[in-house]
């Protein structure tokens, strides 16, 4: 039993070694997918703010490294680990993980490809992990300038975001439930650039108000009808679906359809579109 799990260790180690020849940023992961390395600050009361400034090891994801010497120091703390994540948002790649779940009893691989074509863009040919449950993880790259939150069903449903501050298990991985690896003929493409359609879905608006109270409902509202209306030419599809998609998780769509509808005639689109485009973020909500 010790030499397998010795054993897995070693992989695990070639395949972060591997992927840090990329200039990908790697941290050693348990059989769990969580990292192997328990924080430092874990005896204190109080949740500790520290990213890795002590010094010490075990900060997650503000431990990966792309340099190797750092990467043996990581595992060889870590003897236990059987696998390596892999940072997000970091340079040169500042990599963004589309998964596609197959647990959540969607179709995620559906809702990606209703996304594009309702959109125009298309997945480029890129790294594609497949997960032991049958899932999917694309590779994407994003701008410098971009930073992509992490989230959870908020572009569709099973579909959730890897992007600045998160990691995705990287191929070769060992874990509880099975070994990731990577789809063929994609294991040596490098990670490609985001569609800049699908890129504005996954970057939150700017926020403009910054020091005032929560807004109510109807305020809030009347925020995302703005949102629309500020759109441009080549923008206002996405801005229409966004602010559905946030009307809905508010509890404000059914109310809120008929002046985001007004506001999208208001900037261009057509009746039969806006409606269109307020159903399909109902429905992706699972409002419809």
């Amino acid at each position: 039993m010790a030499t397998t799990a010795r054993h897995a260790t070693a992989l695990a180690l070639a395949h972060a070694l591997s992927a840090a020849e990329r200039g990908l940023a790697v941290i050693p992961l348990s059989r769990t997918k969580l990292p192997a390395l328990r924080s430092p600050h874990h005896e204190q009361p109080e949740p500790h703010p520290c990213h890795g400034e002590c010094g010490r090891l075990g900060h997650g994801v503000y431990d990966a490294s792309s340099d190797p010497g750092r990467i043996r120091e990581l595992f060889a703390a870590a003897p236990w680990a059987s696998g390596y994540g892999i940072a997000c948002g970091l340079p040169p790649h500042h990599l963004i993980g589309i998964d596609l779940d197959t647990k959540s009893g969607t179709d995620a691989s559906a809702a990606l490809r209703e996304l594009a074509l309702r959109h125009l863009f298309t997945i480029p040919a890129t790294v594609v992990v497949v997960t032991p449950s049958g899932g999917r993880h694309i590779w994407l790259a994003g701008p410098p300038d971009a930073v992509v939150p992490n989230s959870a069903g908020r572009l569709a449903p099973g579909i959730d975001i890897r992007g600045a501050g998160g990691y995705l298990v990287g191929p070769g991985s060992r874990t509880e439930h099975g070994v990731y690896s990577t789809v063929p003929g994609t294991a040596h493409l490098p990670p490609a650039s985001c569609p800049p359609a699908l890129l504005r879905l996954l970057t939150p608006p700017p926020r403009t108000h910054h020091a005032e109270p929560a807004q109510a409902p109807a305020q809030h509202g009347q925020g995302l009808v703005q949102f629309v209306l500020a759109a441009h030419e080549g923008q206002r599809n996405t801005r229409l679906f966004w602010a559905a998609c946030r009307a809905y998780e508010n509890g404000i769509g059914e109310s809120l359809a008929l002046d985001l509808t007004d506001a999208a005639l208001r900037v261009g689109l057509t009746e039969r579109e806006a409606r269109s485009t307020i159903a399909s973020a109902a429905r992706l909500t699972g409002h419809a």
